[in-house]
Formats: structure tokens, sequence, C-alpha cells
């Protein structure tokens, strides 16, 4: 199929189109590549946007259960939501579950939601490579929220915020020393913490650990993006769908503030420096990795490193000047 026609599908909203343009921006082969890029370019002056929303959790905290529960929230306001699951890849083999999709059966049932997960492919940030295009896939296809799910907490698990409106942070209660324990980048980039399974037996135990990220986000910064009282911790039971309607109401509320004093605008042009620098760099490792005068070059100069004959900087800067020449 050709350009035009495909991002003329994709603007309609049809949903096998979104599906063969996000498995085409996934795809490593040069071809594919070109096709994705022309696609992209094809969409952009549409200038549609959502309201992107990256997640992050720790292990075991509901984020599946999360996420299909306020995604039923929100279509059940009549938005239209895509989510963007990003499950673990196997370093030895590459391998993914991806079973973010059968863990969410009734959003995956709903007319008005789209689920695709994707394997990270060893891809650190808890995001896969191309999330960033996917989600614009998703802005062209007409949906008013895209929720991007990471693989999980971690020191790289900030990238996330680097392509999003909104970053929430899903921990459980009664954590114990969980505090110290969540890494201090993600609590410094999150904008609303949210204890899930604020219910049962769980329920005051939630209401404390509520008050302990409270009282830390307080601690922790005061950003020029973010207006008062804000970042907030609040409780939610995606079990019992308590609390997603508070939650849906300060995203709401943080996004318009953001919107209102133009730190929205100002956001997303940081975020897409960011991206096209990353671009760059991926580039030049592509090269390095497929170009024959490179590869011959850095092998014979990684042997003279490991042999002692010559330092790590001054190798390196031959491979650049030999990658500058090219």
């Amino acid at each position: 199929m050709d350009i035009p026609a495909q991002a003329s599908l994709l603007l309609n909203g049809d949903r096998r189109a979104l599906a063969r343009a996000i498995t085409l921006v996934e795809s490593g082969r040069v071809d594919h590549r070109a096709q994705a890029t022309a696609l992209l370019a094809a969409l952009a002056p549409a200038g549609r946007q959502a309201l992107r929303i990256g997640l992050s959790g720790t292990p075991g905290v509901g984020k599946s259960t999360f996420i299909e529960a306020f995604g039923l929230h929100l279509t059940g306001q009549g938005l239209r939501v895509a989510v963007l699951a990003v499950d673990p890849s196997s370093a030895r083999s590459g391998g993914s579950i991806l079973g973010d999709k059968t863990r969410m059966e009734h959003l995956s049932r709903d007319p008005r939601a789209f689920i695709r997960p994707s394997p990270s492919q060893t891809h650190l940030g808890g995001v896969a490579r191309r999330t960033r295009e996917a989600v614009s896939l998703c802005e062209a296809a007409g949906f008013d929220v895209v929720l991007i799910e990471t693989v999980g907490v971690g020191q790289s698990e900030t990238l996330v915020a680097e392509m999003a409106d909104l970053f929430i942070l899903l921990l459980a209660p009664a954590g114990g020393d969980e505090l110290q324990g969540v890494k201090r980048g993600i609590m410094e980039m999150a904008d609303l913490i949210l204890v899930n399974k604020a219910d049962g037996d769980l329920k005051s135990a939630a209401l404390r650990t509520v008050a302990d990220y409270a009282g830390a986000l307080r601690l922790l910064r005061k950003r020029p993006q973010d207006p008062a009282g804000f970042p907030k911790a609040l409780p939610v039971s995606a079990l019992e769908d308590q609390g997603l309607t508070e939650a849906w109401a300060q995203m709401q509320e943080l996004a318009e503030w953001r919107r209102a004093e133009g730190h929205f605008a100002r956001m997303r042009a940081e975020q897409a420096r960011h991206w096209f620098e990353a671009e760059v760099r991926d580039g030049m490792l592509a090269r390095l990795r497929t170009d024959p005068a490179l590869r011959a070059q850095m092998a014979a100069l990684g042997a003279a490193v490991e042999a002692g004959q010559q330092a790590p900087g001054a190798a390196a800067a031959e491979v650049l000047a030999g990658l500058a020449r090219g």
C-alpha cells in the first residue's frame, strides 16, 4: 500500500491500518524505516494531539488491572483510548511474552480502545525504541488519550517522561521500606503518585502510604511546570473502581493548567529535541555496526586496546574520526 493511502486510512481511524503502521515503525529493516519516516511525515500536517500519559510502577502493583479499569473509565466518558504496553524482552533470546493484551480482556473488547503490546528488545528506559513514533500514529488515528505503560520501575524508567505530557507512578500500599527503594529520579519526574489496592484490609495502609509519599514529594522539588499543590499522591482501587474519577480529574486539572501557562508547547518542543538527538546517536551506532570499514576498524582497535597496545580514549578518537570522514 502506498504512503498516501495508508495515511488516509490512519487519519480516518482505521484500526488495522494503525496496527500495520506500528508494525512498520517497529521494524528494523532499512526499507521499512524509510517507509515509516515517509508515513510519519505525511501524517504530521494533520497536527492531531492526544493527552499522553506515561505510567510506571513497581512489580506486582497491578498496572494492567489499573490500566484496564482506568481505560474503561475513560471510554465510558466517550473518549478513545490507546494503550501502548511495553513488555520486557529476554536479553538471551530477544523474545517477549506480550501478555498485557490478554490481561486487559474487557478493555481489549471495547470498540473505543486500542491495545498494542510491544517488546522492549532490551531497549533501556522502560519503553520500546519506537514507542514515541507509535504514540504519534495513535494521535493521527484520532485517539484522545494515549497510555504508555513501561516495563517497570528502575534507574532508566524516567525515559517515558520524555514522551509523555503527564507521568504517573503507581505504587502499592504497605510496602515497608519501599519509599527508600524507589529511585529518586523517578520520584522527581512523577506528576502524580497513585497508591493502588486501596481496598479491603489494605485500605488503611494505603492511606498511610499516600501520606508518606505526599510528604516525600513536598521535600523533593517544586518545578515551574507544577501548579500549587502538585505533585500529589492519591489512593485508588482498580479492583473496586475507587478513586479513578478523582485521579482523572487531577490529571485534567494539571494538563489544563500546563496548556494555559504554555508549558505543554515548551515540554513537547524539548521532547522533540531530545528524540532528534537520540535518533542521531542511534544512527551513528547503527553505522558502526553495519559499515564494513568501520566494523573492521573497530575490531582492530578493540584488539589493540585489549592487548594494551593503545589507550581506549585514543582508539575511540580514531573511530570517531573515521565516522566523521564517512
